[in-house]
């Protein structure tokens, strides 16, 4: 019995031709599948979407800036690093356009309301939002404001099934120069993905294991039990 593949993924697989060819309809689809994903890259990301936050800016100017300086949408512009006054908080919640605006716009405000209930008692300073930043950025606010760690939600790249996948990064001890190894990622967060529920569990999970065992990254492993 033949198995129909593509009613278990988006991915493009069994897209059938004509002559040496993709069918008309397969070639029109692509197109429009990319040009979502171009477009997702280069959209401006519009903070009323979001929840109350402090609006904050990284050092690059622009996007097209952003876009070729990547190091540049990793640290502050020093206009918005003098808004972050330390205090003492259990974890900083920030939010960052990425490279897809479409993806926090979409699934941000969704995630933190089933985030936020599970993390009643925790000290946390308001929301923070930073355009044109990437996820390194989160140490240096989380730093800054003296968080013991800090979760960024960022827009993924965009894929061309894909072009507002949401991630969620966790840091402990967030301070500049922080590297991958040192994170706990968790990708592709939408209804399309992982939903928001279940992110939003395995999120909290990884947040109270990294305040009990005062690490995150490679030594931090998720296995939170589904719900």
């Amino acid at each position: 019995m033949a198995i129909d593949l593509r009613a278990y993924t988006n991915a493009r697989v069994a897209l059938g031709r004509t002559g040496h060819s993709l069918p008309t309809a397969e070639l029109l689809r692509f197109q429009l599948d990319h040009a979502r994903a171009r477009d997702a890259v280069h959209q401006a990301l519009d903070p009323r979407h979001l929840p109350p936050h402090v609006l904050l800016h990284s050092a690059a100017p622009d996007r097209a800036t952003y876009l070729r300086r990547p190091d540049l949408g990793r640290r502050l512009s020093p206009e918005s690093a003098a808004l972050l006054t330390p205090g003492e908080y259990d974890a900083a919640l920030v939010v960052a356009d990425g490279l897809s605006a479409l993806a926090v716009e979409r699934h941000a405000p969704p995630l933190l309301a089933a985030l936020l209930p599970k993390l009643e008692g925790w000290r946390l300073p308001p929301l923070h939002v930073v355009l044109q930043g990437r996820v390194a950025i989160g140490d240096e606010i989380g730093q800054r404001l003296g968080a013991a760690l800090v979760v960024l939600l960022i827009g993924e790249r965009p894929g061309l099934t894909s072009p507002d996948s949401l991630g969620l990064y966790l840091t402990w001890a967030p301070q500049p120069g922080r590297t991958d190894a040192e994170r706990n990622c968790i990708s592709n967060v939408r209804p399309e993905g992982l939903g928001y529920a279940l992110a939003a569990h395995k999120l909290h999970f990884l947040m109270q294991e990294a305040r009990a065992r005062r690490l995150s990254g490679v030594d931090l492993k998720e296995d939170a039990l589904l719900l």
